[in-house]
């Protein structure tokens, strides 16, 4: 258990940072304005006339103490003394979220103090008074002190993932669900990549370009926020999105479902059934009634035909476009109307190209669900599509 915790808190940590970068992107007054991952410090965030370098530090379990700082803001003053020639426009800042201990925190940040809580320091048994070996006067420490900014109040993890959320329902002027699950993802998978790349050009980015990038309405979710948001609540997500209608219009409807190496026959087959009793109207009264379609990616032609068997010894009527033994698929014979008298509450699509045929043959209002586990495997372009990447197949049933 202490384990998992741990690795959840470092996760955090990771996006805290993360998130702080995308929102500091998404601020930024000009397009042509830049931020570099993992240059100076965490965050280099540049305008036309300044830059300034930040140190991002989530500690939500953790009380503040002098010492939680001085690390950081020392490699900050090594940094300014490297840099004092070329200084124009740049500054330090230190960003950290902190459990307790805020009140140790001075009113004013001064010369004093620095030498004292963060510039004096031991390591292994001995002690370095920072400003000595770097030759620093206190008038040359005060100009660092001008140059640096400390945040001990930084937003709490939710707060600030919130924030950026609604920031971007803003700019692609979407609802909240859209700008978690297609812009905010878009933006984690971007940055988390940005940050890997070995030379600092590459891990420079404009918020134009980064609105351009992450501009796509795609589900592709980053793993780590999986996890860390859980499956459950994501499921949940989904099915509050796209499937608890009331009532349900009259469309044709197809799920396609990429199978992963866990899911079983029995569990496809309830899925086709619990898919198919929602999202059926073969009542005697219904005038328009209609059952949908399934597609199952990544199966054998064995398996799909043991699912057949099964659904067809448990009373579920279906269709697959074949209408007798060694018959040539027919389109027509998929697309007939499902209604009370013929019992039919599924139709089961064979291949890719069938169902391709089948939509071309019909003229109806059709949706279709895509659930895929990294990559899409079906586009169409001529009809309304909604890809939703799923953490595993038997998520499906959760969704829906």
């Amino acid at each position: 258990m202490g384990k998992g915790r741990d690795a959840t808190d470092t996760i955090i940590g990771y996006y805290y940072q993360f998130d702080y970068t995308i929102l500091q992107l998404l601020e930024l007054q000009n397009e042509d304005d830049a931020v570099t991952i993992e240059g100076i410090e965490d965050v280099d965030i540049q305008t036309t006339d300044s830059m300034e370098a930040v140190q991002c530090k989530y500690y939500a379990k953790t009380e503040y103490n002098h010492s939680v700082i001085a690390a950081p803001i020392r490699l900050m003053l090594r940094d300014y003394v490297a840099k004092t020639a070329k200084m124009d426009g740049l500054r330090y800042k230190l960003y950290g979220h902190y459990k307790t201990g805020h009140e140790k925190y001075p009113d004013k940040l001064t010369v004093e103090f620095a030498k004292k809580h963060l510039f004096t320091y031991t390591e292994k048994g001995k002690r370095h008074l920072l400003y000595d070996e770097l030759n620093l006067s206190d008038s040359e420490i005060e100009k660092f002190l001008d140059r640096l900014d400390i945040d001990i109040h930084a937003e709490e993890f939710e707060e600030q993932e919130q924030k950026i959320k609604q920031k971007i329902s803003g700019i692609f002027q979407c609802d909240m669900f859209e700008a978690e699950f297609y812009f905010y993802n878009n933006a984690l998978r971007v940055v988390r990549k940005i940050a890997t790349y070995q030379d600092i050009k590459n891990r420079t980015v404009t918020k134009k370009w980064f609105l351009k990038e992450i501009n796509q309405k795609k589900i592709l979710f980053d793993k780590w926020y999986i996890k860390l948001k859980g499956e459950q609540s994501y499921n949940k997500s989904i099915k509050k999105k796209y499937f608890t209608k009331n009532n349900i219009s009259p469309y044709e409807r197809f799920f396609l479902v990429e199978c992963d190496n866990l899911v079983t026959d029995i569990e496809l087959k309830e899925l086709v059934i619990n898919i198919s009793n929602k999202w059926s109207r073969l009542s005697f009264r219904e005038k328009s009634p209609f059952c949908p379609y399934f597609y199952f990616s990544g199966l054998t032609e064995r398996r799909l035909l043991n699912i057949k068997t099964m659904l067809h010894d448990e009373g579920i009527g279906i269709w697959d476009g074949h209408s007798y033994l060694n018959a040539k698929f027919c389109a027509v014979d998929i697309i007939r109307e499902a209604n009370y008298y013929n019992g039919v509450k599924a139709k089961i699509i064979n291949s890719k190209e069938n169902l391709q045929e089948i939509l071309e043959n019909i003229h109806k209002v059709v949706e279709i669900y895509i659930f895929y586990l990294e990559k899409s495997f079906y586009e169409n372009e001529k009809r309304t599509c909604f890809g939703i990447q799923i953490p595993s197949t038997n998520s499906v049933k959760m969704m829906i």
